[in-house]
């Protein structure tokens, strides 16, 4: 069964709160001593849509599980505005995702609301209304019963997106959303990610697709573990650029000592307001 097009209002509503700018600063996100993310300083303004791009083993990922404080930085910080609980909304790569657990698509989508909710109170009609409501903008009415593990790659992606949809959160992150999704999937959820951006919401996205990247994206963030350039998509994806990018990735050492924090940088500061 085809999932309908998803129902996208026309207009867009205006935001509850504001999102704040999100700002890098000397960043550092290493594992086993051998840095991910190496030193990386960016800024990332309110209502942006940006697509952060590179090659395999870039650090994109990294730097969004920075972002979320899903990890801590070995040095630098991540500043994050005053952003409340709540106020981020991730979507992580399906492949991280074990979908032999037996949950239904409506719990999952419900899951969305744990920040307001808490472990210990139920979910009330009204955000069980709003749960159905989301899984309708995102083509899956009538699926709120089924396991997740019945459903196709595309199917699921879907119903993570409308889990970010519960969150109604200022900031979206977003990482390869797009990954092994068919076109038809993917051009409607891309429609929700436009949506978000012209409701002035922050969304930061992992991509591969330089094609994808360069029509839906206006600003591009380029990593090879380090920030090689971030602005202006049509300035980020100049071939200099690229080919920098690839050549810092093929010329990365692995076996390098572990570099000190600079003058006056922190080690492990974790997220700050």
């Amino acid at each position: 069964m085809k999932a309908p097009m998803p129902v996208v209002p026309a207009r867009a509503d205006a935001l509850a709160v504001t999102p704040p700018a999100i700002a890098v600063e000397d960043l550092t996100v290493s594992y086993r001593q051998h840095p991910a993310v190496h030193h990386v300083s960016c800024r990332f303004e309110p209502g942006s849509l940006t697509a952060v791009i590179g090659p395999n083993g870039a650090g994109k990922s990294s730097l969004l599980d920075a972002l979320t404080g899903r990890v801590q930085p070995s040095t630098g910080r991540v500043h994050t505005g005053g952003l409340k609980r709540g106020g981020l909304a991730y979507l992580p790569q399906q492949s991280g995702i074990d979908r032999s657990f037996p949950l239904g698509v409506l719990d999952v989508v419900m899951l969305g609301s744990w920040p307001r909710i808490g472990w210990f109170r139920g979910a009330t009609t009204e955000q069980r209304q709003h749960a159905l409501r989301a899984l309708a903008q995102v083509g899956l009415i009538g699926f709120e019963h089924r396991l997740i593990s019945e459903l196709s790659v595309g199917q699921f992606q879907r119903v993570l997106f409308a889990r970010v949809l519960m969150q109604d959160a200022p900031v979206i992150l977003l990482d390869e959303p797009f990954n092994a999704i068919d076109t038809r999937t993917t051009a409607d959820l891309m429609r929700l990610v436009q949506h978000w951006h012209a409701e002035g919401r922050t969304v930061i996205a992992v991509l591969h697709d330089m094609a994808q990247v360069r029509e839906h994206f206006p600003l591009s963030l380029l990593l090879a573990r380090e920030c090689v350039a971030h602005g202006a998509t049509e300035e980020v994806l100049l071939p200099h650029h690229l080919k920098r990018a690839q050549q810092m990735a093929e010329q990365w050492d692995e076996h390098a000592d572990w570099c000190a924090a600079p003058a006056g940088g922190s080690v492990n500061p974790g997220l700050t307001s």
